[in-house]
């Protein structure tokens, strides 16, 4: 089994690159203390065995998990958690209750992930999704710590992006692990002005005014750094959190130009829309990749992008018709 690059990002921490798509796209986070681990994340199914390698390497067995917890549900930030489950046979999953139900019955996720990336795409992709035996199921409670080996880990729910999202506070390292709470930075968008974060608003569940509200509790905590699945550890989160905060107002802003005219050309809109904010954002920010090289390391988000504000302005037009 070919080990999945990885690196010691703080102390006890380990960034693990999972495959998906290209190199620097997504990862998960290993976190060691002692001789016990906890997976943050889990990549696809199709990153699990890497990931049990990787156990190895570090010179332990899958006994040694104590914990998986996905951050919250989306394919690229739980799809693996069934088949570590599987593996490590002294590991609880801890879940934000929301998407507790999801991972012990994936029928509906599966589903709705099929619905947004198409059948072939999701078995290519993201393989499948094992289903997690509910007695090993562990609801996490807003602000409920998680021991490790006596470190603790705070659960924080962070509704925004997702309604079954939640962060996790790093007690030893004052970081946060904030799955898709404080947006996407892809390493090769950092120039002299620093990292370059924007809102992830993917299907389904995109709430701009809650997910404002969640960064102003998780800010409230004063991390020194965050560790971010879309990609790798940033730090000065408390610069970098106005910018991420305008993104959100600005893609909100881009749909809501859009409400009422729902044509068989508005997704196309929305996709044209997001691009050039995306591109717009880039550019202010320095970044001097070619259009093209922007489009392909952008592709992803400005189509799941433009989709999440095509559920979301109808999710407010149904509720304007019930009224």
């Amino acid at each position: 089994m070919k080990l999945p690059p990885f690196q010691q990002v703080a102390d006890g921490i380990y960034c693990v690159e999972t495959g998906l798509y290209r190199h620097g796209l997504a990862a998960c986070y290993l976190v060691r203390e002692g001789d016990r681990l906890a997976f943050v994340d889990t990549g696809t199914a199709r990153t699990a065995p890497a990931l049990l390698a990787l156990i190895g390497e570090l010179g332990l067995d899958p006994s040694a998990v104590d914990y998986v917890i996905p951050t919250h549900v989306h394919l690229d930030h739980a799809g693996g958690s069934g088949q570590l489950m599987q593996a490590c046979p002294n590991a609880r999953l801890v879940i934000h209750p929301k998407g507790a139900p999801h991972m012990i019955d994936p029928a509906k996720l599966m589903a709705g992930a099929m619905q947004v990336y198409g059948e072939e795409a999701f078995a290519r992709d993201f393989g499948e999704l094992v289903p997690v035996p509910e007695e090993r199921v562990w609801v996490a409670d807003d602000g409920m710590a998680i021991d490790l080996a006596g470190r603790t880990l705070t659960f924080i729910d962070t509704p925004g992006h997702a309604n079954h999202h939640g962060c996790l506070f790093d007690a030893t390292t004052q970081g946060l692990f904030t799955g898709d709470t404080f947006g996407i930075s892809y390493r090769e968008f950092d120039t002299d002005q620093g990292p370059l974060l924007f809102a992830p608003t993917t299907p389904v569940a995109f709430d701009p005014e809650v997910w404002l509200e969640s960064l102003d509790r998780i800010m409230a905590l004063s991390p020194r750094e965050v560790y971010l699945t879309h990609y790798g550890r940033i730090e000065d989160p408390a610069g970098l959190v106005d910018g991420l905060r305008q993104n959100i107002r600005d893609l909100a802003a881009l749909a809501l130009a859009e409400e009422g005219r729902a044509d068989a050309a508005r997704q196309s809109r929305l996709e044209q829309a997001v691009t050039a904010n995306l591109f717009g954002r880039a550019r202010d920010h320095g970044v001097t990749l070619s259009d093209e090289e922007l489009l392909r390391l952008f592709s992803v988000d400005i189509a799941l992008n433009a989709q999440g504000l095509e559920v979301w302005l109808r999710r407010r037009e149904r509720r304007a018709t019930s009224a």
